[in-house]
């Protein structure tokens, strides 16, 4: 019994002695990794410098310091290659730009140059990684045989690591760069959304983009270059929840010119009470210079919908469908009125769907519908291929069995001065669409979001729709008859709107707002 107790005891010794040598051994090839320090190499024009470091999750980021810094979610092993931008060849840039000879052969030049790059990078990581673990575990134990069995297993680990991102490596995630940086360098960096998704044939060829735009940021002086979007797609600027906060036509006026857009969607609450002294805000609308497609949302009267009705290029949608640079658009405002706690609110998620089901007689195939609310917008699930809504001040995108998507923004007015109530501010949020000017699909969007009070930093995630050719199937028709109420109080007066003004969908009806109580 004395020995049996003796041999569980030396093996548990031992195996805590192993997992202890592993353990140091990884400490220690961490920090030979952190401390490898960088390798320099040219990238076509670009000369860059190549460090890799441990992380929880595998993405190459490509710092272009000042402009800003673009993640590839690239591969799934727990290392980050870092690129950084250090300098320009201005010549050899200017040379690859205006001869088409040598810009057929910048992909397989900057192919070449990136792997030649990464290759003595990861040659330069994995001995300095051998050598951490060797003098972590020889320090530790003073054993040279116990330090071998440490570089063998970092070894082994390291192997593994390495084939991980070699199996994982995605080369289609340079089409959906997330950014952070400057606004006006955003789309000269990430690239057209149009280009990447109808010509995308491999990561080569993205690479080119990326280079070359850098290219041309960095050889101008003193002004950056305009941004040429795609003539291939209709630009959306989807804007939401603005909540009469003047910095959000800052943002605004910022993204339509630097992304170039075609016309603004805003799906609602530009108002807070849907007063008369509020009307005025909406008054920047009519200086944006170009179509402002509007849907009332819950925070806006009437009376707001009427106000923002007068300015020159708004479009205003209630029911009706409108056709706007190309694309068939069906907007329908809010029916409740609900401008602060004081007035509660009774409607279910359910009856807003029916109230939206009730009104699919009026949507004529549009190309995209506008509500305020997402429960709403459930309503129309297979009416469309794409759906914008607000409301929640919380950003999401959701895929309807039927296959339309729906797009719900954030507050582009960071909820105005709700942003008050939680411990953090509301983020400013907007998103750009990419529609294809023949087949009026969404390609793809970016989602931009602020995180501060001025609009020069950003942040900027790329998304590629999948399939956007899809077949939109119908929801099936199970829908019972409309009954319920919304609002609080139901004194409708010949005066009070109803929803949509329609006598025959009695069940949701908006109160009176102020401005219309005093028209």
């Amino acid at each position: 019994m004395k020995f049996v107790h003796w041999s569980k005891a030396a093996i548990r010794s031992r195996a805590s002695k192993a997992v202890a040598v592993l353990f140091v051994a990884a400490v220690g090839a961490w920090l030979g990794i952190f401390f490898s320090g960088t390798v320099r190499a040219e990238i076509g024009p670009v000369e860059t410098g190549m460090s890799l470091r441990p992380a929880w999750s595998g993405e190459t980021v490509v710092d272009a310091s000042p402009l800003g810094t673009l993640t590839f979610r690239t591969h799934a092993a727990p290392l980050r290659l870092r690129i950084t931008l250090e300098n320009i060849d201005q010549d050899r840039a200017r040379a690859l730009l205006e001869d088409p000879r040598l810009a057929d052969r910048l992909p397989a030049l900057i192919e070449t140059d990136l792997l030649d790059g990464v290759r003595a990078l990861v040659i330069r990581s994995l001995l300095c990684a051998g050598a951490g673990a060797l003098v972590a575990v020889l320090m530790v134990f003073r054993r040279p045989r116990v330090a071998l069995v440490g570089l063998l297993a970092a070894s082994v680990a390291l192997a593994c690591t390495g084939a991980l991102a070699a199996l994982t490596f995605r080369p289609d995630s340079l089409v959906e760069p997330r950014y952070s940086g400057l606004v006006a360098a955003a789309p000269s960096l990430v690239g057209s959304a149009e280009s990447i998704v109808t010509r995308f044939e491999s990561y080569r060829s993205q690479l080119t983009k990326l280079v070359t735009n850098v290219s041309k940021l960095y050889d101008t002086v003193s002004t950056l270059p305009l941004y040429e979007a795609d003539p291939k797609t209709v630009r959306v600027l989807h804007v939401s929840d603005i909540h009469i906060n003047p910095i959000a036509w800052n943002v605004i006026r910022s993204l339509k010119d630097q992304f170039a857009v075609d016309m603004i969607i805003d799906t609602g609450d530009i108002s807070d009470h849907g007063t008369k002294a509020e009307n005025k805000f909406v008054n920047e609308i009519g200086r944006l210079g170009l179509p402002y497609v509007f849907v009332r949302g819950n925070h806006d009267s009437m009376t707001t919908q009427k106000a923002v009705a007068k300015q020159k290029n708004a479009i205003v949608l209630d029911d009706k469908t409108k056709t706007v640079e190309g694309l068939n658009i069906y907007g329908l405002g809010d029916p409740r009125f609900t401008p602060d706690k004081s007035v509660p609110v009774s409607a279910e998620p359910g009856t807003l769907d029916e109230y939206a089901r009730s009104h699919l007689p009026n949507v004529d195939e549009p190309d995209l519908i506008a509500v305020h609310d997402p429960d709403v917008a459930k309503g129309f699930s297979g009416a469309a291929p794409m759906i914008l809504a607000g409301h929640t001040h919380d950003r999401r995108t959701t895929m309807f069995r039927s296959g339309t998507r729906m797009l719900v923004q954030g507050s582009t007015g960071g909820a105005g001065l709700r942003a008050l109530e939680h411990a953090e501010p509301t983020p400013v949020q907007a998103s750009v669409l990419y529609f294809d000017k023949e087949t009026k699909r969404l390609q793809a969007w970016d989602d931009i979001t602020l995180g501060g009070l001025g609009e020069q930093s950003v942040y900027i995630q790329r998304h590629v729709e999948a399939d956007p050719d899809r077949m939109i199937s119908p929801e099936p028709a199970n829908a019972p008859s409309p009954t319920g109420s919304v609002t609080g109080t139901q004194t409708p007066t010949a005066g009070s709107p109803l929803w949509h003004q329609r006598q025959s969908s009695p069940m949701l009806q908006r109160s009176p707002t102020e401005g219309d109580r005093e028209s």
